[in-house]
């Protein structure tokens, strides 16, 4: 039996899917609270013409209008990829609780790889954080991607 970060990290593999099919850079990103799915996306800056459009940011924006709230103490996100620094700063002021994330972004990470924006102790809140959950999948959906761009 798989352990819910798995299947919750699945259903954000599903949403990279659907970035891919978009042509939109693979990244896809699910918010759970008390094991209910409050809101998933995936990357839509092609789509939207939006720089912010990353799938965190937009599954951040739907879980605080669904929840009618700014603070997701109580919340996990699962995202694919390591957020950039912008995502990591909305992960930090929206309070969340957890981060479960799959690849290490080696370029641009900010939750361990290049920054440490989430655990940082010098800011008032920090993120409890669980890298490379299905990694593998997470990376191989990217590098796919990417190759198919060359």
């Amino acid at each position: 039996m798989k352990n819910k970060d798995s299947q919750y990290m699945e259903l954000a593999l599903e949403e990279a899917k659907a970035a891919a099919a978009q042509g939109e850079i693979p990244v896809g990103a699910v918010l759970v609270v008390d094991d209910a799915i409050i809101a998933k996306d995936h990357n839509q800056r092609e789509t939207l013409h939006d720089a912010t459009a990353h799938a965190e940011m937009l599954v951040i924006q739907e879980a605080c209008a669904k929840l009618k709230r700014w603070r997701l103490t109580d919340a996990t996100l699962y995202v694919t990829l390591e957020p950039c620094p912008m995502c990591a700063g909305a992960i930090f002021n929206a309070r969340l609780g957890r981060l479960v994330y799959g690849a290490v972004d080696s370029r641009a990470g900010a939750c361990e790889s290049v920054f440490n924006i989430v655990t940082n102790t010098h800011l008032n809140h920090q993120v409890q954080v669980t890298a490379g959950v299905l990694a593998e999948e997470c990376g191989k959906i990217l590098q796919d991607f990417l190759k198919s761009k060359r």
